[in-house]
């Protein structure tokens, strides 16, 4: 599969590099997921770099420059993520013909940024301490860019997606209809939809305010946060948009709702955040939510992506839906 995607996309990286004024002195393909990445090293100068073919669906050009914008900013704060780099011409973006399939796609460049993926780390890792200070360091990252983006005012013609009562819970909501997945039945099916509502209630009720609600990663999951000794960085900015700062915590530790130190990590992980930004208790309080809304948001992903064998992880996830649901009660 490495060796086709690299036949496939490995010119088009090729040409994109060189429209940045790049002559790569190695390209090595890393990952096929939503985008296509490589990582480039500069013949002038050995600089490491991360090249994304972007899918051609997902976002317009506009929301592609914002995404740069915000990780721009980021950077310039002094938070570790991919800094993106501009063309000859000033230009955030080149568009590439991908020649083997057709399409054409949207070309960024950054900066490589080095670490182990907190996930590895923590599968590695026998000892709860060592992995709650990695937790710690996760959420003191997090609350970082929840303090950049509340105080930043994006520029004229900034445009991300919403991920608010609607973008969550709405009718069509950004990630797809997740009560539509032919895992559960119709029985089923009425159920999520009267839990859709329900949860769609409690989060326009819950509002907007300012000091939650800002641009978030929206994927900060620990495959995306990146250990480098005692320094935490994150990537992959591309789910970006403009959210409740509990989904982002919750999108950090949904995966280990099962893992017997999930508390130790949930509490490592808001201490590390309240080193940095507060966060009250009864904000805090809605978490339990924000982890049913993002398990529901996975769902959804899966339905939206027929083509990926994903049937295991979604009855696993049916599973863990309903046991949670079972003994929910949104706030009122």
């Amino acid at each position: 599969m490495i060796a086709e995607a690299e036949r496939v996309f490995a010119p088009a990286a090729r040409q994109a590099l060189a429209a940045f004024g790049i002559e790569p002195a190695a390209l090595r393909f890393v990952n096929l997921s939503e985008n296509i990445t490589f990582r480039a090293t500069d013949a002038r100068d050995g600089a490491q770099l991360v090249l994304r073919l972007h899918r051609p669906w997902y976002h317009d050009i506009a929301a592609l420059r914002s995404e740069h914008m915000w990780t721009r900013a980021l950077t310039r704060a002094g938070i570790a993520a991919p800094e993106p780099l501009l063309t000859p011409s000033g230009e955030s973006f080149v568009q590439v013909e991908i020649a083997a399939t057709g399409e054409w796609r949207w070309a960024g460049l950054a900066r490589w940024v080095e670490g182990a993926l907190l996930a590895d780390v923590v599968a590695r890792e026998p000892d709860a301490a060592a992995n709650a200070r990695h937790f710690a360091r996760m959420g003191a990252l997090m609350a970082a860019m929840h303090e950049q983006a509340t105080g930043w005012v994006p520029p004229t013609g900034f445009k991300r997606h919403a991920l608010d009562a609607d973008g969550l819970m709405g009718e069509a909501p950004f990630w797809g209809a997740f009560w539509d997945h032919p895992v559960f039945s119709a029985a089923e099916r009425a159920m999520l939809l009267d839990l859709r509502d329900r949860l769609r209630g409690a989060l326009t009720r819950y509002g907007k305010p300012a000091r939650t609600f800002s641009l978030i990663h929206a994927d900060l999951h620990p495959y995306n946060v990146l250990v480098d000794g005692a320094r935490a960085a994150v990537i992959d900015f591309d789910d970006s948009g403009f959210g409740w700062h509990q989904y982002d915590l919750a999108v950090a530790l949904v995966a280990y709702q099962d893992h017997p130190d999930f508390a130790v990590f949930r509490d490592a992980c808001v201490a590390g955040y309240r080193s940095v930004r507060g966060l009250s208790d009864p904000d805090l309080a809605l978490l339990p939510m924000f982890l049913l809304i993002r398990d529901l948001a996975q769902m959804g992903w899966y339905h939206q992506r027929p083509e990926l064998p994903r049937a295991e992880q979604a009855l696993r996830l049916k599973e863990r839906i309903f046991a949670t649901a079972a003994g929910f009660a949104p706030p009122v």
